[in-house]
């Protein structure tokens, strides 16, 4: 009945610095952009989707609407999502010449996997997972 995760829902402020984040970054394709004149605000949006390996990423952007991040760190609605990665080492490595730098980890949990966490420019919380 239910195959897969089609999309993560991420609403930002500043979509061109985001689709350059998780495209250069993070080596997400494009795969759809949408201009949409009155969403349920009232408000034009612009919606872009990106893909990596089957799972999508689909960022929105409200006109005139500013999106304050949650003081805590916590927030309903989207809280992190994760990426598998092939090579934890090597993907680090990669993030590192891109200027971004773990938020913590890697941690190891021995024979099963390790993880390390990163911020998307809007301090979205993405977790990393290379399972052993």
């Amino acid at each position: 009945m239910f195959k897969k995760i089609d999309h993560v829902e991420i609403i930002t402020d500043d979509l061109e610095r985001s689709v350059d984040f998780y495209t250069n970054v993070l080596g997400f394709k494009p795969k759809l952009r949408q201009h949409i004149e009155r969403s349920t605000l009232g408000v034009p949006i612009d919606i872009v989707m990106l893909d990596l390996g089957g799972t999508a990423v689909e960022l929105i952007s409200y006109t005139g609407v500013t999106i304050a991040p949650s003081p805590t760190g916590e927030q309903l609605g989207y809280r992190m999502m994760a990426l598998e990665v092939e090579d934890m080492d090597k993907a680090l490595a990669h993030l590192k010449t891109k200027g971004i730098e773990p938020s913590w980890g890697p941690r190891v949990t021995e024979g099963q996997y390790c993880r390390a966490e990163i911020r998307d420019p809007h301090g979205h919380r993405i977790e990393l997972r290379q399972w052993f």
